[in-house]
């Protein structure tokens, strides 16, 4: 068997801010963060492009100061590149360029030797409309970028291609990316804090009916059950105070119910206790003969125990009325089955008793329709004169059964059938504990039905009286 969990207390339960910006900040934080790597990303190759864009500059103004004596491989490359003449595309003291112009077979020109030969290849595609090359490389144990131009260099005495290579260090590069990565994550932190305080603040807003509510019931007294009013409640929260609202109001009417059942107990149970205790105590003094005795206490115990299981039952009724799901009964076996039951006080009447039935399945809890088949044919024996007729017949339409006791008594006057379904109010007080009909009232409420008593006439005088009772029909293609 299986164990329940233990309810969780309130600081176990997460909060629904915590919910909320776990649920959202999680997600942006995530596209947060693959939004900055990309944009790093991207911003990193425009500043590249754009430095790179500065070598190539660089290259092109070293060609100018290019000479060629000799053809191809007999040819003879002369330089002079003032430092003014790169001073011009250094930024900022941060970065250092340093060059290099070779032949194409390596041979050194001008620049710095220590500086490798370029060994690489020109792309298909270059990015610019000459014959360069961009490459990352060390130079005297810095990292540096390297553009490579194929510059070729003509003279009225000479024709050649020089090999120009011009390094620039990064730290200006790195400085800018930095930068460019510290001003990213500011305002993307920037939108995270603004993302947070905005669902803070819109969940304390939007949870304020809630604690109004809470505060609401904490100040109630016991025993209020009234239903709560909450005008300013979003929508997505009007469900919830519905269902809170039906809640108490089931409670309510369970409450009242037990209120009145206490009530109508010590009120009705005290008279035949009065009445057995002075019946006691009068056998006892020998006021009467002891068997004349024991019959009215007897008589008065019978009445006693018919009225204690008559608000039983009528309790069982209201508890029955809460459970959702009921079987599925057929009125017509129950009814038979009660007609059964009943046999011994129909035959000790000498009463001639009809039955016709149908099928008639019914929405139900067996003891209801049970109860309330037996009260309303126990009062139609016991009204019904000896040797009398008594017919019990159940019609079926479309979509409800009408089950109709007819008796041959007296009938009921206008001014009893107005207060006959009232508990306690019987038609013989001494035979009676006036339950019977409000049970039968609250069972065909509680399924839904109707029920009525209408006597029965015939040339203006009442032959008897027909109870009937309409519960609605559950069809099996239903």
């Amino acid at each position: 068997m299986s164990r329940s969990e233990p309810p969780q207390t309130p600081s176990q339960a997460i909060s629904l801010r915590r919910y909320l910006l776990l649920g959202i900040l999680l997600p942006v934080g995530l596209l947060v963060i693959i939004n900055t790597i990309s944009l790093y990303s991207q911003t990193l190759g425009a500043v590249n492009t754009a430095y790179d864009r500065t070598l190539l500059a660089s290259a092109k103004s070293i060609g100018e100061e290019l000479d060629v004596s000799g053809y191809d491989d007999q040819s003879e490359l002369r330089v002079t590149v003032p430092y003014a003449a790169l001073e011009a595309f250094e930024a900022d003291n941060q970065s250092r360029l340093f060059y290099r112009v070779s032949s194409l077979k390596g041979d050194l020109v001008s620049g710095f030797a220590q500086l490798p030969f370029w060994r690489g290849s020109i792309p298909a595609k270059p990015p610019y409309a000459a014959l360069v090359d961009f490459y990352d490389d060390e130079f005297d144990g810095d990292a540096v970028r390297v553009a490579v131009l194929l510059q070729p260099v003509a003279s009225p005495g000479g024709r050649a291609i020089a090999v120009i290579q011009v390094a620039e260090t990064l730290e200006l590069r790195k400085t800018l990316a930095r930068k460019i990565l510290v001003d990213t994550l500011w305002r993307q932190a920037m939108l995270l804090a603004v993302i947070a305080l905005v669902v803070v603040v819109v969940v304390q807003r939007a949870t304020r009916p809630v604690r109004r509510l809470s505060a609401e019931l904490q100040t109630r007294p016991e025993g209020d059950l009234t239903a709560l009013s909450a005008p300013d409640a979003p929508r997505e929260l009007l469900p919830l105070v519905d269902a809170t609202n039906a809640v108490m109001g089931r409670l309510n009417h369970l409450l009242d119910n037990q209120n009145r059942f206490v009530r109508d107990a010590a009120h009705q149970l005290r008279t035949p206790l009065a009445v057995l205790k002075v019946q006691v105590q009068s056998a006892l003094r020998g006021d009467m003969d002891a068997r004349e005795a024991l019959v009215d206490i007897r008589q008065t115990v019978d009445r006693a125990t018919l009225l204690a299981n008559q608000m039983l039952a009528l309790a069982k009724v209201e508890q029955l009325r809460q459970q959702a799901d009921l079987p599925l009964i057929d009125l017509a076996q129950v009814l038979r089955s009660v007609a059964l039951d009943l046999s011994p006080l129909i035959a000790e009447k000498d009463l001639d008793f009809e039955i016709e039935t149908a099928p008639a399945p019914i929405r139900s809890h067996e003891w209801m329709l049970g109860e309330l088949a037996r009260n309303l044919l126990h009062n139609a024996i016991k009204h019904t004169p000896a040797g009398a007729t008594l017919s019990v017949r159940i019609v079926c339409d479309a979509n409800y059964a009408a089950l109709t006791i007819s008796d041959g008594g007296p009938g009921i006057s206008a001014e009893l059938a107005a207060r006959l379904y009232q508990p306690f109010s019987a038609g013989n007080v001494r035979h009676g504990s006036g339950l019977g009909l409000a049970i039968c009232r609250e069972i065909t409420l509680a399924l839904n039905g109707s029920i009525s008593l209408e006597n029965r006439l015939h040339r203006g005088h009442v032959t008897g009286l027909d109870a009937t009772v309409r519960l609605p029909l559950v069809h099996n293609d239903s």
